[in-house]
């Protein structure tokens, strides 16, 4: 889910470039135009007996908390750059930063990302602390699940790759740090990883894209051709690879959305997407987010994608 909790503005139409970008990746994804989907509005963690997904959401296979700093692949310190010899690889000399959404201690800090921060246009809270299943299945987690996978393919390939965090530091980063993060690595392209918390019935993935904004400190105009080019790539190879369909309820069933009030994409001078993977409080796309085997496709998916745009 985005960085904050505020209501997404009204929905922009989407370039025809990316359109057509989708549809062309989308001719040879199943289930690809409708069907189950995700939401990107920045929920807060459910409360006990509000409303939301039944108790009929799946556990997660993987319950065993994630060390702070540890992962299926190695961890790297925040910002810094792959830290053992990667292979040569046909993504070679590029680089890729991954942030993870949310923190799991942003729970234990919350007057800290409380705090406001200039996204450019304006200020909003230092950070959310992101939604859960109904289980008690942390957004947090899934992301910092799915961006360790995610980093272990694409180092595969030869590419550099940094996380914002992973887990190793008490709360944050801040948004506008997130987005600095990938400005001063020179990235390539930055994905931030999320999941939804909409309500039951609200189920698939998508994926947000920066819209054209200048004003204050920020300035997309270098970066919103870009950055659709890699969000639609994304949504095919998504599609394609998890069996997930496209959102339905943002995005038109395309599995793309625009937004200018993310101060993580208003901020960033480089191509950079926001990815809803699936809704938490629905309990089918809960079974499909607590699943390791299922986190394992969707980070292929993410880095088919990501692949995809960095060879061209």
């Amino acid at each position: 889910m985005p960085y904050d909790d505020s209501p997404p503005p009204a929905r922009r139409a989407r370039p025809l470039s990316v359109a057509a970008a989708l549809a062309a990746v989308c001719l040879t994804a199943a289930g690809c135009g409708g069907g189950p989907e995700a939401d990107e509005t920045g929920a807060a963690a459910p409360r006990p007996g509000a409303g939301g997904a039944s108790s009929t959401a799946a556990t997660p296979e993987d319950q065993r908390p994630e060390p702070s700093g540890s992962a299926e692949a190695g961890a790297t310190p925040s910002g810094s750059a792959s830290a053992t010899p990667l292979p040569k690889g046909p993504l070679t000399g590029r680089t890729v930063v991954i942030d993870p959404g949310h923190n799991p201690g942003n729970r234990d800090h919350t007057r800290e990302i409380n705090e406001k921060v200039d996204i450019g246009t304006g200020r909003k809270e230092c950070d959310t602390t992101g939604t859960s299943t109904n289980d008690g299945y942390a957004e947090a987690r899934f992301t910092l699940d799915v961006s360790h996978r995610l980093r272990a393919l694409l180092e595969a390939e030869g590419a550099r790759v940094r996380l914002t965090h992973d887990a190793d530091r008490p709360f944050g980063p801040c948004i506008d740090e997130r987005a600095r993060i990938g400005n001063e690595a020179k990235a390539d392209a930055v994905v931030s990883v999320h999941a939804d918390g909409s309500a039951v019935g609200n189920r698939g993935f998508h994926v947000i894209l920066p819209a054209a904004v200048k004003g204050g400190g920020s300035d997309t105009s270098k970066i919103v051709k870009s950055s659709a080019d890699l969000g639609a790539r994304i949504a095919g190879h998504f599609v394609r690879t998890t069996g997930s369909a496209p959102s339905n309820y943002i995005g038109g069933n395309s599995g793309l959305d625009t937004r200018n009030d993310l101060g993580g994409l208003n901020l960033s001078t480089v191509p950079k997407v926001f990815v809803e993977c699936g809704n938490m409080r629905d309990p089918k796309d809960a079974a499909l987010l607590t699943s390791a085997s299922w986190r394992q496709k969707a980070a292929q998916g993410l880095a088919d994608g990501i692949s995809s745009y960095l060879k061209g």
